[in-house]
């Protein structure tokens, strides 16, 4: 089996599927310290929300409700990983992420070496995944 392909920045090339499946090849691929980062990442979202379905979409891996829509996705950068709530500005605090044509989508930029604030990431994930979510 061959390994994906990366894109720009390291990001990893997945094709579209549901599923753990095609979010464990995702994080699998992830370059370097990025991809214990995302194993981090999947472990936090599914013991914050247990009942969360996965899936793969536009290269990268995206975390929804079972009722509703996405709630968060993260994507590898060159420097960094970014883990986007598609609902942002409705978290408490709002994450730091954001620009003026970011709509109600904010995120937050890990870099190697940041100190991954568990405690603060599983408060934005319960959060967002009370939201309805975003639909494509």
């Amino acid at each position: 089996m061959t390994s994906p392909k990366l894109l720009a920045g390291g990001n990893p090339q997945i094709g579209k599927g549901d599923g753990d499946g095609p979010v464990q090849a995702y994080i699998a691929a992830m370059p370097g310290w990025k991809s214990e980062l995302g194993r981090r990442l999947d472990a936090l979202v599914m013991a914050t929300v247990p009942t969360a379905r996965k899936g793969v979409r536009w290269n990268s891996p995206f975390y929804g409700s079972e009722a509703g829509g996405w709630f968060v996705s993260f994507h590898v950068l060159t420097k960094y990983v970014k883990v986007t709530f598609f609902d942002g500005l409705s978290l408490v605090p709002i994450p730091p992420g954001g620009t003026p044509k970011s709509g109600q989508g904010r995120w937050i930029d890990i870099y190697e070496g940041d100190e991954l604030d568990e405690a603060q990431m599983a408060d934005w994930i319960r959060q967002a995944a009370a939201l309805p979510g975003w639909t494509p």
